[in-house]
């Protein structure tokens, strides 16, 4: 039997044969597997609200809206914070980071909000529940449990109550808004819900102000500039056909 491995190997033999064993190895290491084994990401966002039927609150030389706190005495499960409607420098503001520019300018007006305050307008904003162009909204957390940063768990419910001018009459409508969401989904957030939403509705009408259930929709909020200012608080309003200030309640002057 010849020993192979004892005989010399001639010039050309060595840079053939590892040649030949570069080709294996490429050829082995660009075959394709059967199938791909992948890693699957996934994020799923679920936002949930209800609204209430408006009440028409009659404007009592502003008395109405500083009542609106008062109406989640009992109900709410801490601070309870007012947000006003947003100057029309703000008028693009929305949180959808997807829009820089409009997720930068709603970041510039709600940086000071607390972190259940911004939650709040994320959950409701998102699923146009409550709209800060002619909406004061009176917030806070009504049901769950807040994390260690202050921020409302997915479970967690919060809301309060919506209030606008109606530009025909000038009376306030209010009605009661309840929001919750995230990551996850709990099966009996939607019955807890409309259970704080009814007492939010029983509140608004235990009103010393009340006048009743109204069917008065919402104003549609401009989408151009050049607001008027009111020449009562000075606020700048975002629509420029409103008769009453979205803020105070006055009717705006023409020129």
């Amino acid at each position: 039997m010849p020993l192979e491995f004892l005989r010399r190997k001639g010039p050309g033999q060595a840079p053939a044969a590892a040649a030949s064993q570069a080709v294996q190895t490429s050829a082995s290491s660009h075959a394709l597997p059967e199938e791909v084994v992948a890693q699957e990401h996934q994020l799923r966002l679920n936002y949930a609200g209800k609204t209430s039927e408006g009440v028409r609150i009659k404007a009592a030389a502003g008395a109405a809206l500083d009542d609106l706190p008062s109406m989640l005495v009992g109900i709410a499960k801490g601070e309870i914070e007012v947000i006003e409607p947003l100057p029309i420098e703000y008028s693009q503001a929305t949180p959808t980071i997807v829009r820089p520019s409009e997720a930068m300018q709603w970041l510039n007006a709600h940086h000071m909000r607390s972190p259940v305050a911004r939650h709040a307008l994320v959950v409701l904003e998102s699923i146009d529940a409550v709209d800060l162009a002619f909406d004061t909204f009176v917030c806070a957390l009504l049901d769950g449990e807040i994390d260690t940063s202050g921020y409302p768990e997915y479970s967690a419910i919060v809301g309060g109550v919506a209030a606008h001018w109606d530009e025909v009459t000038g009376d306030l409508i209010v009605r009661g808004v309840v929001g919750w969401g995230g990551r996850g989904v709990r099966g009996d957030t939607d019955r807890l819900g409309a259970r704080i939403l009814t007492r939010l509705l029983t509140s608004i009408l235990a009103s010393q102000y009340s006048l009743g259930l109204t069917a008065v929709e919402r104003p549609a909020a401009a989408h151009g500039h050049g607001g008027v200012v009111c020449p009562h608080c000075g606020f700048a309003s975002a629509h420029e056909r409103a008769f009453y200030c979205p803020k105070c309640g006055m009717r705006l002057l023409r020129g």
